[in-house]
């Protein structure tokens, strides 16, 4: 292996996407792995805890969770706060995201249809604009998290309100998170982050 090595799903979403776009903000040359779904069950015996992303640099042991792997890139190349306390103020916000993510994901397994419409009409009357308004009130004067700069917490911010912006979850409205003020701000400054619209031109090729 000569370069590094980011392996995820072939697809343009949630964790393997924010590791993908802040290896592409850092300019780093990496390999990117997508696996498919039928080679999972193979790959998946091969990963550190039975999960994708995970994060090769040569010469080094596969990192995993998307946590670690975004707080590695950013300290590495300035996309993370060096002083200990502002990077566990943005680490808290990026364990935020995955609160949302361990309440959303659950039931995408759910088979009934009216269990899964019932379950997520739940989530976006209460949970959900809760976990806005809570991220809302981390969020500084922007336009990302912490000013006119951003940072990987601000990518993982990004893709769990595409997520919904997009209409990617039934019976969860896209306005979900409209009176967030803040939180919407900052999805539309990454979105319109000519290094972000470089990324997608690139992969819409």
């Amino acid at each position: 292996m000569t370069k590094p090595k980011l392996y995820y799903f072939d697809a343009p979403v949630s964790r393997g996407e924010e590791c993908r776009l802040a290896l592409h903000l850092a300019n780093v040359d990496f390999e990117d792995v997508r696996i498919l779904r039928a080679d999972w069950p193979a790959f998946k015996e091969r990963t550190p805890f039975g999960h994708v992303p995970v994060f090769e640099i040569p010469g080094r042991a596969p990192i995993a969770e998307s946590n670690a792997i975004l707080a590695l890139i950013g300290r590495k190349h300035d996309l993370h706060p060096s002083d200990p306390f502002e990077a566990a103020r943005h680490e808290a916000v990026m364990s935020h995201v995955e609160d949302l993510r361990a309440a959303v994901l659950p039931t995408m397994r759910l088979q009934d249809d009216a269990e899964k419409k019932r379950v997520r009409e739940a989530l976006a009357a209460d949970f959900l604009p809760t976990w806005g308004r809570n991220a809302d009130r981390q969020i500084e004067s922007g336009p990302f998290f912490a000013g006119d700069k951003l940072h990987v917490v601000d990518l993982k911010l990004h893709m769990a309100v595409r997520w919904f912006v997009n209409g990617g979850v039934d019976h969860i409205p896209s306005t979900v998170f409209a009176a967030c003020t803040k939180l919407m701000r900052l999805h539309d400054a990454v979105r319109d982050d000519a290094r972000i619209r470089a990324w997608y031109a690139k992969a819409a090729k």
